[in-house]
């Protein structure tokens, strides 16, 4: 932590002791966000920002303050948004409110990163000085322009030696479009240049417009549950003013509440007497279920409602599944518990019962993407303490069938009839690629291997390009992240959104041991990829399922065709080994009791598969 020798603002906790202090006045109130990539340092500017603001005290200062979470410590990601309400004498003496609104920055969160910058005024946009502009910063910074927010462009970490501070203003002239040569070059670490960062959000980042008419419009940008006092939601106030004991209606869910307090975030919940437009904050209202709150409601007065909601609104649709089950079944009901807990702070976590042959009881789990399905996994182990294991992920097919009807199929087992089926549709992304040059070659292989077309390919700078690439999902959401980070030595980052869907040649590869088939390994891929991953999955079943008493055949199949099979061979028993010498016809008689017992023993024999071996096959194939 640094010691400022700037003029510093009082503290918010005086402010709520004495609100006379700070009249109220929109033309001084400025709303903001910080778009960043990974690790570029948005965490530690925010940081910055709370001490120099005052708004922490120096003894409650932390690292990364507003990432409360162990796993956003860890990976250096923001998971669950966090507003913050800072106060400011700029250097003409007047005392501004300026509110950042925290976002997580990670593309399966693209929808409340959307919400939350329409709460907004403007952006902070963060590049790295060492690293340049990334495929996340280019993605978010496109939201921001859409939105007509003014971006201020911030170079950090000036005082690394690999900095190339002029090279980077050039990099966001020419591949995002901003103007570059007054961007704020800062180190966070270091403290160096964050009053300038102040000084130019109250200077190049509009003030909220002056509403039209006092009926009250508030967005709900964010919402968390608190097991007291039920859901808190997230708001910024268009127009109109809300307080405690107004009877407020959401516009989309139709439901009406009370509103039992408001507040502002200074970080933590404090409470105040009245929010206004401009203003952004929080309201309790006895909501019990989460369900309630949509992200992007439109908040209004039951008495006096607005007549159109606020733009922009959609319903969150998961679009990765997965089944999660306990590898211990006695810890169905802990799981179950885990889920809907997680639920609660995770309106678009979708969670449905299922059950499977191979793995029990277990859940069928929506996701906003793989970094979403990542992270609740690892919180039920951490936070719940259960062992768990999950089956492939898996995207959202659209299967025409014969009569007409469409139906959308995320689980092998749903799989319609292929007598029936008319055509199957699959979902396509377009992603950005920012790779070093010299690494083209195999980013393309990869593309390939990927079921991609490449449509565009731009040059950023003398090292690296911009890769535009349209790429099935179902290739993307296992371990493209991976591989790409793999060829490219870490250098390589990528980016994607929906666009549409597409007819594909999508089928059911079904795996069968002991002539059995086994729900648990089958899995929809495209038909080129089929063989393949057949024959992946089998060769990985022979290594870990146990020898048994008899030959057992693992086939991987489509429909009634047979694509790939193993073998796992009997443990032998040599029953001839007691015969010395003698005639031959001893010998034959033993061999051919024991050959009919093996075969007794396979029509009746069952072949246990160790919870092991699906964590294998999940990997295998890929």
């Amino acid at each position: 932590m640094f010691e400022s020798s700037w003029p510093q603002a009082t503290t918010n906790k005086d402010h709520m002791k004495n609100n006379k202090e700070y009249p109220y006045d929109i033309k001084l109130i400025r709303n903001f966000s910080i778009i960043a990539h990974i690790d570029h340092g948005k965490s530690t500017i925010a940081d910055r920002l709370l001490e120099l603001t005052n708004t922490v005290a120096a003894r409650d200062m932390q690292a990364q303050v507003l990432d409360a979470m162990d796993l956003e410590r860890e990976r250096g990601i923001t998971i669950k948004a966090h507003p913050v309400m800072m106060h400011y004498t700029a250097k003409d003496g007047t005392i501004y409110q300026i509110n950042l609104i925290d976002t997580p920055g990670h593309v399966d969160f693209a929808y409340e990163v959307s919400r939350s910058l329409a709460a907004c005024e403007g952006a902070l946009l963060v590049i790295d000085a060492g690293q340049g502009v990334q495929a996340q910063s280019l993605a978010n910074v496109h939201l921001a322009l859409e939105r007509n927010l003014e971006i201020v462009p911030v170079i950090n970490k000036i005082d690394l030696p690999a900095a190339d501070v002029e090279g980077v203003k050039k990099q966001i002239e020419e591949v995002i479009g901003l103007d570059a040569s007054n961007a704020i070059a800062c180190s966070a670490k270091a403290g160096i240049g964050i009053q300038d960062i102040l000084e130019r959000i109250l200077i190049d980042i509009p003030a909220p417009k002056e509403p039209t008419d006092d009926i009250l419009r508030a967005l709900v940008f964010d919402s968390h549950y608190d097991t007291y006092r039920g859901v808190m939601v997230y708001i910024r106030v268009m127009s109109g003013e809300i307080k405690k004991g107004s009877l407020i209606k959401m516009m989309v869910s139709d439901k009406v509440f009370e509103v039992l307090e408001v507040g502002v975030f200074t970080p933590n919940e404090c409470p105040s007497d009245v929010l206004r437009p401009g203003e952004v904050g929080y309201i309790i209202a006895n909501i019990k279920a989460p369900a309630d709150v949509k992200i992007g409601d439109t908040i209004t007065l039951q008495k006096k409602p607005a007549s159109t909601p606020l733009p922009g609104f959609r319903h969150i649709s998961p679009v990765v599944f997965a089944g999660i089950y306990p590898i211990d079944s006695t810890d169905f009901e802990s799981l179950r518990d885990a889920l809907y807990k997680l639920q609660l702070n995770d309106a678009a976590l979708h969670i449905e019962q299922e059950s499977s042959t191979a793995l029990g009881f277990g859940f069928r789990c929506g996701f906003l993407g793989l970094l979403h399905l990542e992270i609740i996994f690892e919180r039920i182990q951490r936070e719940f303490n259960i062992d768990i294991i999950s089956t492939s992920p898996s995207v959202v097919y659209r299967f025409t069938l014969g009569d007409g009807s469409v139906k959308e199929v995320d689980n092998p087992a749903h799989y319609p009839d292929p007598a029936s089926i008319e055509c199957v549709e699959e979902p396509w992304v377009k992603s950005h690629i920012i790779v070093p040059s010299e690494y083209l070659g195999a980013i393309m292989g990869l593309g390939m291997d990927k079921r991609g077309v490449l449509t565009k390919t731009e040059t950023l700078d003398t090292r690296r390009l911009l890769l535009t690439y349209r790429l099935p999902m179902n290739e993307i959401i296992t371990d493209f992240n991976d591989k790409l980070k793999s060829i490219t030595r870490g250098y390589g980052s990528f980016d994607y959104e929906f666009e549409n869907y597409e007819k594909g040649d999508i089928i059911k590869l079904e795996i069968r041991v002991n002539d059995e088939p086994v729900d648990a390994f089958s899995c929809l891929v495209h038909r080129t990829k089929a063989d393949g991953k057949g024959r992946a999955i089998c060769k990985k079943l022979v290594e870990v399922i146990p020898q048994q008493l008899f030959r057992v055949p693992i086939q991987a199949a489509i429909g009634g065709k047979i694509i790939a099979r193993e073998t796992i061979s009997a443990i032998t028993k040599n029953v001839t080994a007691k015969c010395y010498g003698g005639d031959i016809s001893r010998k034959r008689k033993l061999w051919e009791k024991q050959k009919e017992g093996k075969k007794r023993m396979k029509e009746i024999g069952r072949v246990n598969i160790p919870q092991n071996a699906f964590m294998e096959v999940l990997k295998a194939g890929d």
